[in-house]
């Protein structure tokens, strides 16, 4: 089986660069948006089995990326795991989010969440 494929949509610099490393050692491919990529036509092309995506995005909304997501039928089924630093977990699920990390998080939550949302 190949490695599970991450696609990550996060404007943070730094932030994309540690969880690229983080990934990459834990044996995921991983495929880093530009800051102001069009997240849905990267969905399209990349294929992930998991969007890993910030709440709030340089120019755009992760909130409403995911709402454009989950009614792109094309699409719609793909695993997407939400992260902010404010606490908005109860909104994500409710648009229809996999999971949710508050941040900052350590990375094995992040790995058990990967793990459950893949296997599910």
């Amino acid at each position: 089986m190949s490695n599970p494929k991450i696609l990550l949509a996060e404007d943070d610099v730094t932030m994309v660069s540690l969880l690229d490393t983080l990934l990459k050692m834990e044996g995921y491919e991983v495929v880093s948006l530009a800051a102001d990529a069009d997240v849905i036509a990267a969905v399209r092309s990349v294929n992930p089995d998991v969007l890993l995506m910030d709440v709030h995005l340089f120019s755009q909304s992760g909130l409403d990326v995911l709402r454009q997501l989950r009614a792109s039928d094309d699409i719609a089924k793909v695993r997407v795991l939400m992260s902010s630093g404010a606490n908005v977990r109860e909104e994500c699920m409710n648009q229809g989010a996999d999971g949710f990390l508050m941040k900052p998080y350590m990375p094995d939550d992040l790995f058990n969440l990967l793990r459950q949302v893949i296997s599910a």
